[in-house]
């Protein structure tokens, strides 16, 4: 098959995808749509086939952008053969398991059924994909990738990743950077339970992490979400933790940059860009978790101050910080969301004698399976006072409204930091496969290791490219909470599924501590609980997409 049959394959799939999809929704919008609009209780009754519908949903999509990542690199005389094999395993892989089941976690499979998809339109599906499935899944393939692999062990990445040069060169300055100032040392960070040193936050505020998308006025680079994406998958890649340090950034400069003053906005962002200041985002509460509208924590105007009565919960970085953006509720005879407002609230450093040095401020760490480089922690408010001037805007109230401006850079983010740590966890389970012998030969010959290490570069490279759609689309002005949410749902999973096989990989050897693995799984299972956990990133895909008028 050439390529321009494989391409019109390929598309026709995508067709073939997205008319089953359009099935699905119909069977799925009867269960949960009454009176012209999405009813709550249905779609928490009928979770099953809600969350399916988001899982398929993703995977269409993911097989979108796969088909054009592929045109792109035909365009631009870059699609070589290891690009064509995963184009032809993608494909297989994803095709098949939305005939098949694709797996929400490891014991929930989303099925056709669940979603009350009819054996018409299954079968009208399967007819259009079933030869293009067995074209990817053949030993050619497989072993075609896995040669590939053990050839070029080491490598940046596996694969084009469809970028510009500039771009590339981003992406190749903090790939530097990680192999020399982050991954020979994250793993005893991880074991000793160690923030993070300074001198490294310092390298990365010069590096202009901090900043990195903010516009240029306010001390940012002014560079492209696309970019973003970039760099935290190169840091996350060397450890999360290290990846993750923008993350606060991102969500306060968000924040200010769109619901902040002018005066809010000229104070902040060029401190925040510069790294002068490290913010941290103290929004979850011990009993409210994802529902935010049940927030407690209050802020009781006095004068020219907000006194906060409150409890907080899993706080990144916390003690570190100088700044929270702080989600407390200033109109309590508002109900839910309305009555929520966000304060800019600055606080000392810790000290050696106290984690939280603040008068009305009290807590402690939460200690964690990964994850570790930043620390959580557990907040007290006791009269804590805020200045009346740093609320968010000049409006209470506008709390919540704020927040859901900041989720589709975060998720975004998080989809590129999920990308890095499936990275990590391939380029291990790679070097360790090379290295052990067992019966006489290295154990990358065995077909069930070389095939885990296959499935990880192929879900990569299709994790990747959905992540850079979301990028794209918000940096063109676009609504992309959807493809953001999907980029976040899918990445997460191939996170864990990486770090998973590449543990069992290393076998026994990755149970032990001293082996980098057993921190990349530690540190891949958050994933998919912080920045909107799986089965919540699910709800919220399927109901924008249930919505009645979008298609």
């Amino acid at each position: 098959m050439n390529d321009t049959d494989l391409f019109a394959k390929c598309e026709n799939a995508v067709l073939a995808a997205e008319k089953f999809l359009a099935a699905a929704k119909t069977a799925v919008a009867a269960k949960v749509i009454a009176n012209g609009k999405v009813d709550a209780k249905a779609i928490d009754r009928e979770q099953r086939a809600v969350h399916a519908f988001a899982w398929y949903a993703t995977y269409v999509e993911a097989l979108r952008q796969l088909a054009h990542w592929a045109r792109k690199l035909t365009d631009e005389k870059r699609f070589g053969a290891i690009e064509r094999l995963i184009l032809r395993a993608g494909f297989s892989e994803y095709l098949a398991q939305m005939a098949g089941g694709i797996a929400m976690s490891q014991g929930e499979i989303a099925r056709p059924g669940d979603m009350g998809v009819s054996n018409d339109n299954f079968a009208a599906f399967w007819n259009a994909v079933h030869a293009l499935i067995e074209d990817g899944a053949g030993k050619d393939v497989r072993d075609g990738i896995a040669q590939y692999l053990r050839a070029h062990a080491g490598a940046m990445f596996y694969g084009e990743p469809g970028l510009d040069d500039t771009m590339g060169m981003i992406r190749e300055q903090f790939y530097r950077f990680a192999q020399d100032k982050v991954t020979p040392f994250a793993h005893q960070w991880h074991l000793k339970d160690e923030l993070i040193p300074m001198p490294v936050v310092n390298e990365l505020s010069e590096l202009g992490v901090f900043g990195l998308s903010l516009p240029e006025e306010f001390g940012g680079s002014g560079l492209s979400k696309t970019a973003m994406c970039v760099v935290s998958e190169e840091l996350s890649r060397g450890y999360i933790g290290v990846g993750s340090l923008a993350t606060r950034s991102e969500i306060a400069c968000e924040l200010i940059l769109t619901g902040g003053t002018d005066e809010q906005k000229k104070h902040w962002l060029p401190k925040i860009a510069s790294g002068e200041i490290l913010p941290t985002a103290v929004f979850t509460e011990p009993a409210g978790g994802s529902d935010v509208a049940e927030l407690k924590t209050r802020g009781v105007r006095e004068g020219d101050v907000f006194r906060i009565y409150g409890n907080k919960t899993w706080i990144t970085h916390a003690a570190r910080a100088d700044v929270m953006t702080l989600l407390v509720r200033t109109l309590p005879d508002q109900k839910g969301y309305r009555g929520l407002s966000m304060l800019l609230a600055e606080k000392p450093r810790f000290t050696e004698k106290e984690i939280f040095p603040a008068k009305g401020m009290t807590g402690g760490e939460i200690e964690v399976l990964g994850y570790r480089g930043m620390k959580e922690y557990e907040i007290g408010f006791d009269g804590f006072e805020v200045p009346a001037k740093n609320l968010l805007g000049t409006e209470e109230g506008q709390g919540f409204k704020q927040l859901m401006q900041t989720f589709e850079s975060a998720r975004i983010q998080t989809a590129a930091r999920a990308i890095g740590v499936a990275q990590r966890a391939l380029d291990l389970g790679l070097q360790y496969a090379l290295e052990r012998t067992q019966f006489g030969k290295p154990i990358v010959e065995f077909p069930r290791v070389s095939d885990k290490l296959v499935m990880m570069a192929v879900e990569i490279a299709v994790a990747r490219q959905i992540a850079y759609h979301a990028a794209k689309e918000k940096d063109e002005g676009r609504r992309c909470d959807l493809e953001a949410g999907m980029a976040k749902l899918l990445g997460a999973r191939v996170a864990w599924a990486a770090a998973d096989n590449a543990l069992q990989i290393h076998g026994g050897n990755g149970f032990a501590l001293e082996f980098e693995i057993s921190r990349v799984l530690c540190d891949a299972r958050i994933l998919n609980i912080f920045e909107g956990a799986a089965e919540i990133q699910a709800q919220v895909i399927a109901r924008r997409l249930l919505e009645p008028g979008v298609n």
